[in-house]
């Protein structure tokens, strides 16, 4: 009897999506390779471990109580990649969705660090709202999410990442009303893209404290929000690393309305089933960068 880890963990994949498309889907390898490896299988075993018809495949007696088995070999096989295999030198891919927040601020050295564990890992990466990297994540498109988080799913790992302040700037030479509701009132706010969480907490905010009437300017491009800023097209509160250089330049200065918008919390998000110790290590490397990157 021969049985793979291929086979097992693409069994793993077919029962929980329920099908040859989605599966493959999710695995990003052919349809008939996936039927093929769960054929021989079933081969193998000599049984069957799915019923198939129109609408799907529902697992067998006998392809339910494989499910545990088959959890468990994949976790034997991270333990020996963890305990036993040197894996430094080892060629891995790692799908990896960042917030562009994450981009302006310590991003290249995760790579960096990432490179020095695995030096011959290939790193694809991934820029979006974290809305879309949460969808892709639970999608199987991405291994590891650093977004706005946590990700509310029970089969999501979530490690904690230090927040982001948020404070208010403008273009250097900007006039700025010392009566915060004629400037709010009278100067559009620039901010982040319209189904993100930072622009609902903002808009929100703004019409508890001054009403309506206030003009926004959304963008999922955090870089044309503080070029917008620079240009005398509107304020905006945004992570301070973003306005780093536009300051040092002389190009936006930074001023106090009385208050700021909630912090942005990060989460470095993964799959925890199949456990990965990659994906875990990843995480944690992310957790340090980012601590490492706080603390400068």
């Amino acid at each position: 009897m021969q049985i793979n880890l291929d086979q097992l963990s693409t069994f793993l994949v077919v029962a929980k999506t329920g099908g040859i498309r989605r599966a493959s889907e999710k695995i990003h390898i052919s349809q008939p390779a996936v039927t093929t490896r769960i054929r021989n299988l079933e081969k193998n075993l000599n049984t069957t471990l799915f019923d198939r018809s129109t609408t799907g495949m529902t697992l067998t007696k006998r392809g339910e109580a494989l499910v545990r088995y088959a959890e468990q070999y994949l976790q034997l096989g991270e333990l020996i990649k963890r305990d036993v295999a040197d894996t430094s030198n080892s060629e891995l891919r790692l799908r990896v969705g960042v917030s562009e927040t994450i981009v302006q601020s310590w991003l290249p050295e995760f790579v960096f660090r990432m490179r020095e564990v695995y030096e011959k890992i290939e790193m694809e990466i991934s820029v979006d709202i974290s809305i879309n990297l949460r969808q892709a994540l639970l999608d199987h498109s991405l291994d590891l999410a650093i977004l706005m988080g946590p990700v509310s799913e029970y089969s999501v790992n979530n490690i904690d990442l230090p927040d982001f302040p948020l404070r208010w700037y403008c273009a250097s030479n900007a006039k700025i009303d010392k009566q915060t509701d004629k400037l709010f009132k009278s100067t559009p706010v620039v901010t982040f893209a319209p189904n993100t969480r930072p622009y609902r907490e903002l808009k929100t905010e703004l019409f508890t404290r001054y009403g309506s009437g206030i003009s926004f300017f959304p963008s999922s491009s955090l870089s044309a929000c503080i070029r917008m800023v620079a240009a005398g097209l509107g304020i905006a509160a945004l992570p301070q690393d973003l306005a780093t250089e536009y300051i040092a330049d002389g190009r936006v200065r930074e001023f106090e309305p009385g208050w700021t918008p909630s912090p942005l919390s990060f989460t470095a998000s993964y799959l925890g089933e199949p456990h990965s110790y990659l994906l875990e290590n990843a995480a944690n490397i992310a957790r340090d960068t980012a601590l490492a990157h706080a603390s400068a």
